[in-house]
Parts: C-alpha cells; structure tokens; sequence
C-alpha cells in the first residue's frame, strides 16, 4: 500500500492559472494540472492508494473556504486533507475546532508563503493550540525555490519552537522536505532523531545519498512518503524510494503505516 503524504491541489477555476504563476516563479515543471481530478487520476496510474493533499491559506480571508472544502472532500476516493491556518488568523480557536471537528487530521503551514518566520510568536501559539486539540502540524522546511531570497524555516527556527513548546509539540510536528529543503547537512546535523516527523517531498531525486542518510539516522518510525505531486511525478519519487534499498518492514512504515497513525484510519 502508498500513501503519498504531500501534495497539493488548487480549485479548478484557478488551477490553471496558479499552476503557471508558480512554474514561473519557482522555475519548476508542473506534471500535473494542479486539480483535485488531476490527483486522483495520476494516482490510478501510478500505483498510489491514498494521498494527503495540504492546502495553503495566503491570507487570513482564505481559511473558511479552504476548510469547509477539505471537510468536504476528507477522505472521498482515497484523497484526506489538512486543514488551512493563516498566522494571523483573528480566532485561532475557533479555526482550529471546526478543523478537529471536521476530522481533518492536521494543519498545513508555509512560513515563506505565509511571510512569517516559523519561531514568531504567531506560530508558536497556533503550534501550541493545535497540539493540544491533538491536531497534528505540517510545515514547509527549508529553502521555497520561489522564494530564496529569505528562508523562514531554517533548522535553527525549527529547534527554537521545540525548546519553546517541549513536550506539548512532541512527535505533532511534521517537517516537509526531509527537514529542509537544500539544507541537507544542517538536518543530518540539528534535526535527526529529533521528536518529529518528516516527509520525502520533493527531495529524493536531488541529494538521494543524502536522503537516505537522513531517512536511516532519524529512523523510519517517523518518515513519511511523499512526493509534493503536481510539483513531482508520483511514479518517479516511488522508483526513486524503492531504490534506497530499506527493508520491507521498514517500508511498510514509511508507504503507509506511519500515515495511518497520522492519520487515526484503517487503510485498507
């Protein structure tokens, strides 16, 4: 069985054009259109059981919608969400209950989308609100190739929110990226072994001995599969995983038995 834990979809009506904007910003090849329909069609094709798509809010204004569509889409035709938080929502509370009781499983977070760095007190709070309703937190690591200028999660911020937040964030925290994105050598050296989770996303294909690295010393009890779809072809990243060579039971853990945790389901 695959989970693909991370990626990402966009209404149809600004599919295409969201689609194009980040291709040009990022400098990247989108390989799918960036629709709902668009996943799920990519995952018949290529092996893929279940994905964890994981919405971004830009603005504050955008949370409603982005929530009340991922509670209406959570868990239809193999496809959870995440819900969507801005770190300068005006009611975190309130956003963060109707995620838990909408059954989403977590939040999704991109400080260099959001233009907040990830130790502001924003998140922290946001951080500490979530793990306590037992909402897990998926946040983008390291460098955004649209955004290099500045990274707002670096291993550094990503050790002062766990020293700040200690036990209530423990094993909540999601890292895309193996980490960090193209700061390999600061994860193998900050962030191993540390209480929190990472995917794959994005990154196999770009350092693979150093993924692999990453992946052995954390531990595969707390790495995720996934592939940052439409930005990554979901059967090239699979071939790229079963290529490092793990153990079956090992990736078992990674393709599916940490997402079902993560996620409180049976997959079947």
């Amino acid at each position: 069985m695959v989970v693909d834990f991370h990626t990402h979809t966009f209404p149809d009506k600004i599919a295409a054009q969201s689609i194009a904007f980040l291709s040009e910003k990022g400098g990247i090849r989108a390989h799918r259109a960036g629709t709902l329909a668009a996943l799920k069609d990519s995952m018949r094709q290529n092996g893929v059981d279940y994905s964890v798509v994981l919405p971004v809010a830009t603005k504050p204004q955008q949370e409603n919608s982005i929530n009340a569509l991922s509670k209406a889409e959570n868990g239809r035709e193999g496809v959870f969400f995440a819900g969507g938080i801005h770190p300068d929502c005006e009611d975190v509370a309130a956003t963060l209950d109707f995620i838990k009781d909408a059954g989403l499983f977590g939040i999704k977070v991109h400080p260099d989308y959001q233009g907040v760095e990830f130790d502001d007190p924003r998140y922290l709070h946001i951080l500490e609100e979530a793990a306590r309703r037992d909402l897990y937190i998926v946040t983008h690591a390291g460098v955004d190739i649209a955004f290099r200028e500045h990274v707002h999660c670096t291993p550094d911020m990503i050790l002062r929110v766990l020293s700040e937040l200690g036990s209530v964030l423990e094993n909540k925290l999601i890292l895309a990226h193996l980490g960090g994105f193209d700061l390999p050598d600061e994860v193998l050296q900050k962030l191993c072994g540390k209480p929190v989770y990472m995917d794959t996303a994005a990154v196999l294909h770009l350092y693979p001995d150093k993924c692999r690295e990453i992946i052995r010393r954390h531990g595969p009890e707390r790495i995720l599969f996934a592939t940052d779809s439409p930005w990554a072809d979901q059967r090239s990243f699979l071939e790229r995983f079963h290529s490092f060579g793990f153990s079956q039971s090992d990736e078992a853990r990674m393709l599916y038995q940490n997402a079902e945790r993560l996620l409180g389901v049976r997959l079947l």
